[in-house]
């Protein structure tokens, strides 16, 4: 209990508020083919590496193949130039992702053909059936900042505590000593933290964990931006991602963050080790599974993407024995 109290303590001393300023790079798909055979969108944990093999995959005549959008950006984006259905809203998270695709597949109009997510949701009915397929192995920890007033080590049982609004570890409202985050709604990493922490994201959207947040500045938290976090903030962050930023394979929005150690293990590249890890998925269409313009790319152990582990481990992605089952659908 007193190491307890002393965290609310040394929080409440360093409380300060940050003044964040949150921009993000698009590097939507550009240059021939357009349109690209199979569009994708959704989550923002792989989008990164998902931009460079679709920037990789090629058909037997060397074409690109995958067109993928970013899930931040412009407010809409065309992936059908000239046919007006096909100018959406970006889709901006895994949820977002799965819906443009089912919307799409609904009205059977050509503008979605695939969709990226970061977590696995066999739960929610599809109306149409979709396929599941992994292509990765991520893991998630929590992020602070380098001068943060928590610990850079915690057990498992602590962060599900903060995360429940513990008054013994995050202080009483409506002024709580911690800021604990979350991104933003559709997330497949603010879905997947909440089952890591034992929460229900009905819970947090009706306001039964007061102390979490998934807005800064009034605006929502987009995934993995260390920007948002100050000396008394804690967030998710996607290990991947992290290694991806550090190395500036994709564009930094670390800020001030570092990862924390959870049960003792460090979150490290090849993060297939640490002990909270997920799978990541291309969502397709059950109906094209044995269809050789998206099992050639997504399906089987030899697949296009599945035999692109150079590039999928450069992103920070540990390497999937499962990549490219089909046996997880809707």
């Amino acid at each position: 209990m007193t190491r307890k109290r002393n965290l609310i303590a040394a929080v409440a001393m360093g409380l300060l508020t940050a003044a964040i300023s949150v921009s993000a790079a698009t590097a939507d798909p550009s240059g021939a083919p357009s349109p690209r055979p199979l569009n994708g969108v959704g989550s923002d944990t792989v989008q990164g590496v998902e931009n460079a093999l679709a920037n990789s995959i090629t058909d037997s005549s060397g074409k690109k193949v995958l067109g993928s959008w970013d899930a931040t950006g412009s407010a809409t984006i065309t992936t059908v130039p000239g046919t007006a259905a096909c100018t959406i809203t970006r889709p901006n998270g895994s949820n977002a992702g799965r819906t443009a695709l089912e919307t799409s597949l609904q009205a059977n109009d050509g503008c979605v053909q695939y969709a990226r997510s970061s977590k696995l949701d066999l739960t929610t009915a599809a109306p149409v059936p979709l396929t599941y397929v992994p292509f990765a192995i991520d893991a998630v920890t929590y992020a602070i900042t380098s001068n943060s007033n928590l610990p850079r080590q915690f057990a498992l049982t602590d962060i599900q505590a903060i995360y429940h609004c513990d008054a013994n570890y995050v202080g009483t409202g409506p002024n709580y000593a911690i800021k604990v985050l979350l991104p933003q709604a559709g997330s497949g990493t603010r879905s997947f933290w909440e089952s890591v922490v034992g929460i229900q994201d009905s819970d947090v959207v009706a306001g039964h964990y007061p102390c979490i947040s998934d807005t800064a500045n009034g605006a929502p938290i987009e995934e993995h931006d260390g920007r948002v976090l100050d000396a008394n903030s804690i967030a998710p962050f996607s290990i991947a991602q992290y290694i991806a930023q550090s190395s500036n394979t994709i564009t930094d929005h670390r800020g001030r963050a570092v990862l924390g150690t959870i049960d003792g293990l460090t979150p490290v590249v090849e993060n297939n080790g640490f002990g909270i890890t997920r799978e990541v998925y291309n969502v397709i269409p059950s109906s094209k599974v044995g269809d050789p313009s998206y099992s050639s790319v997504f399906v089987g152990p030899t697949s296009k993407v599945c035999t692109s582990q150079t590039i999928i481990n450069q992103y920070g992605f540990a390497t999937d024995p499962n990549c490219g089952s089909t046996s997880s659908h809707t």
